[in-house]
């Protein structure tokens, strides 16, 4: 009796074998280990951006702005330059049509008919219509100045306040960085890590459909019967096929990598190592 109760304890002791799934093809599975844990790592990688918020593309388009404003503010400045510049050629043909003027008068003092006279009477008409013209340019031409001018000071004050909200916009990026940066790192290289093991075809893809994603998600798991990503029903069969690891599966409807639960519990426990 004795020796029967010994026999029974120790078939307790020993360990239940391993018994591996023959159905299963351990290449194909650990590519979908490796890509869900990729999945996982970029995600991650995806919700410290989501923190950040759209504080780098605000950051750039003040940049942007200012830049403009810059611009802006130098090409008033060259034209108030070429404006006043014009303005003292004319002054300098309107001394020039007054020194016309005298040269004519004076030769008025010496004609010897009418005609004469009266020819060099419509030259000094033509003389003042000229300087008419010159004055009338001038004061437009001082009006458009006044009116640069303007602009440039209407620039160079949203300037001085966009300037200030990039400070304070490149402030909080900093210190969101700053808090964040050490993790988005250690997460970039793991993601690096992991793509080592997943063969260049699958990656090209992986990254394929991840840019196409609106939420980044290349790989999903079954959720309810449905895919994890777009949420349109999984077949039955196809869930079979998925959780038999032969192939890699994607959804007919949005293309995306499909693990049952099996992977995705293999691929937690690759990250928690």
């Amino acid at each position: 009796m004795a020796k029967k109760v010994s026999t029974k304890k120790a078939q307790e002791n020993v360990e239940a074998p391993v018994i591996l799934r023959p159905d299963v093809d351990q290449a194909v599975e650990k590519r979908l280990v490796a890509l869900y844990t990729l999945q996982s790592v970029d995600s991650e990688i995806d919700k410290i951006q989501i923190i950040r918020g759209e504080l780098p593309q605000a950051v750039q388009d003040l940049e942007d702005e200012i830049a403009g404003l810059n611009t802006r503010i130098e090409n008033f400045t060259a034209e108030i330059k070429e404006t006043e510049a014009a303005c003292k050629a004319r002054n300098a043909e309107v001394s020039e049509h007054e020194e016309q003027i005298k040269k004519y008068q004076k030769q008025q003092d010496n004609v010897r008919n009418n005609r004469e006279f009266e020819s060099l009477n419509k030259e000094i008409e033509f003389q003042e219509l000229e300087i008419q013209l010159c004055e009338r340019k001038n004061k437009e031409g001082q009006a458009h100045v006044k009116e640069l001018k303007q602009h440039i000071e209407a620039a160079k004050l949203l300037k001085e306040n966009r300037e200030k909200d990039l400070v304070a916009k490149r402030e909080e990026l900093t210190s969101i960085t700053a808090e964040t940066e050490k993790d988005e790192e250690r997460l970039r290289q793991k993601s690096k890590e992991q793509e080592q093991f997943i063969d260049e075809r699958y990656l090209t893809a992986y990254k394929r459909i991840r840019n196409a994603a609106r939420n980044g998600l290349a790989v999903v798991q079954i959720d309810r019967d449905s895919c994890g990503g777009c949420f349109s029903n999984i077949p039955p069969q196809r869930q079979m096929e998925i959780k038999m690891h032969k192939k890699v599966i994607v959804c007919e409807n949005c293309g995306r990598i499909l693990v049952d639960d099996d992977i995705a519990a293999k691929a937690k426990a690759q990250l928690e190592k």
